[in-house]
């Protein structure tokens, strides 16, 4: 009877062994820790960018906005030389899908205007990351590449009581002329409206930048940047004007204007 007692003694503890080898902790959860926290769910994607192609950049100004921002265009006597002109010239890129750009160069008796139009697709390789996002910190770095001087504050110094312009150095009722500024349109002799500056009103961000450059005896050349964002899409216009005689210096207003016109034509294209 005592070999009997010993032997299921034996074997009650040889069960209690294996049970403590095989449960869980009692609540259903595992003891492998191998993959801690959500172990075997995915981290959900950040949201593609909302343009999966880009337009074709030499057919995006149109010819009526060429005729303004090249005035020359259509002064070229020959018809053929003048159907060349119109369609500019595809910039060189490694990815075509990724980013476009085209560019035009037209010679008048006068002056000698060149535009780019670019277009940049970003792609955030980052699944953590959206392309929006990615963008968004890409146009950051450009627009601080521009080094675009501090807004001028001239509604608060119009509550304080100082005539109007007065903020931006030009007094009331007598705004410096266009073109008549030191070598960056950002001097203090230019009308504040005038200044590289942030623009409102044009895409998700943008920014315009606007420099006049000498290069020795020749005639001092204007270039106007407009750059802006429209969701991953980032889009930059370059246009500028050299005028044939030394000493005429190009109109920074027209200039501008200009180039806004077309921005604003490129972004109601972009969100067609």
């Amino acid at each position: 009877m005592q070999r009997k007692a010993c032997a299921s003694g034996v074997a009650a503890l040889l069960a209690a062994l294996l049970a403590g080898c095989t449960g869980g902790s009692g609540d259903g959860s595992t003891t492998d820790d191998s993959n801690p926290g959500d172990a075997g769910t995915a981290s959900a994607a950040a949201e593609p960018g909302r343009y999966r192609t880009l337009p074709q950049p030499c057919d995006a100004p149109g010819r009526a906005s060429l005729d303004e921002l090249l005035p020359g265009i259509r002064q070229i006597g020959d018809e053929e030389q003048r159907e060349r002109a119109y369609e500019g010239s595809a910039t060189s890129t490694f990815d075509t899908d990724r980013r476009v750009g085209c560019r035009w160069k037209v010679d008048a008796p006068d002056a000698t205007n060149h535009l780019l139009i670019d277009f940049e697709r970003v792609v955030s390789y980052d699944t953590a990351v959206s392309d929006d996002s990615q963008a968004e910190q890409l146009f950051g770095e450009k627009e601080a590449s521009a080094h675009l001087p501090e807004p001028v504050a001239t509604e608060s110094a119009s509550a304080s009581g100082s005539p109007a312009g007065s903020a931006s150095g030009t007094p009331s009722g007598s705004p410096s002329p266009s073109g008549s500024s030191s070598p960056s349109a950002g001097g203090s002799a230019t009308p504040a409206e005038l200044r590289p500056r942030v623009l409102e009103d044009l895409g998700d961000e943008a920014f315009l930048d606007d420099e006049l450059s000498s290069s020795g005896s020749t005639a001092e050349q204007r270039t106007v940047t407009v750059a802006f964002r429209t969701s991953n899409v980032i889009v930059t216009i370059e246009y500028a004007e050299q005028p044939a005689t030394a000493g005429v210096v190009p109109d920074s207003e027209e200039m501008q204007d200009r180039a806004q016109k077309l921005a604003l034509q490129l972004a109601d294209s972009l969100g067609d």
